[in-house]
């Protein structure tokens, strides 16, 4: 007896799928306490594929990946009272200068390193609207941010944060973002406000998070479950064809 491969393949495309939904919620979940961090979802699509000439009792039907946008909602604001740390209330993003080229993320929590330079926790430095880096070469007047970015040391101005947004985001790790240029993402302006010695909580809802991580495990095995049994199935229909 021919064994059917059709049912074979909607559920190892669903487990793919649901190992996807796994991957993507753990990785949420492990970023709970990223500053600036921006939660990911994974959206799916349904595939038709009709090769059985109209016969609409027996569509080739699975699951796709489809893509995974950035959730970009505010989070939470936090007092910390270091300096050079910065929340964005609103929209935008700070721009850094990578070994990549520029990047852009909502992670505020920045250094002063040996040189004067302000850099994030990898070590990029942090751009002003010129695309300059940013020095602060005295560190004995104080540093004051005004709400639209405008750095101050004592009462000379110093420079002003680079701050983008665009219509669409993707991440590249580390809580990096660009601007995602396969949904067509253009630069629009940013409303914002920046807060001096102030960081971003992650958007990420660690209840929630630990919840669709325990619906994805139990999809995952659904499908893990659903496949053995059909191969029992196949079995017993042959050995009853062979009879």
């Amino acid at each position: 007896m021919a064994i059917n491969f059709q049912p074979i393949y909607v559920l190892a495309a669903g487990g793919e799928r649901a190992l996807e939904n796994l991957d993507t919620t753990a990785n949420n979940l492990a970023n709970v306490n990223t500053p600036g961090f921006k939660k990911l979802l994974l959206r799916e699509m349904s595939q038709y594929i009709p090769e059985n000439k109209g016969d609409t009792a027996h569509l080739f039907v699975f699951p796709r990946f489809n893509d995974t946008p950035v959730i970009n909602t505010q989070g939470n604001i936090f007092r910390t009272d270091a300096p050079l740390d910065f929340a964005i209330f609103g929209e935008g993003f700070f721009a850094v200068e990578t070994p990549n080229g520029i990047q852009y993320t909502r992670n505020g929590h920045f250094f002063r390193n040996q040189d004067g330079y302000i850099v994030d926790a990898n070590g990029n430095y942090l751009l002003d609207t010129q695309g300059k880096k940013i020095q602060i070469t005295d560190m004995t007047q104080p540093i004051t941010v005004a709400d639209d970015g405008t750095i101050y040391q004592g009462d000379q101005q110093v420079a002003k944060f680079m701050i983008k947004n665009f219509t669409a985001i993707k991440p590249v790790g580390n809580s990096y973002y660009l601007p995602d240029t396969q949904k067509g993402a253009t630069e629009i302006p940013a409303q914002y406000s920046i807060k001096q010695g102030y960081l971003e909580h992650s958007n990420v809802n660690a209840i929630k998070g630990m919840i669709e991580l325990i619906n994805a495990q139990r999809r995952f095995e659904i499908y893990g479950t659903l496949m053995r049994s059909l191969d029992q199935m196949e079995q017993k229909s042959n050995e009853i064809g062979r009879a």
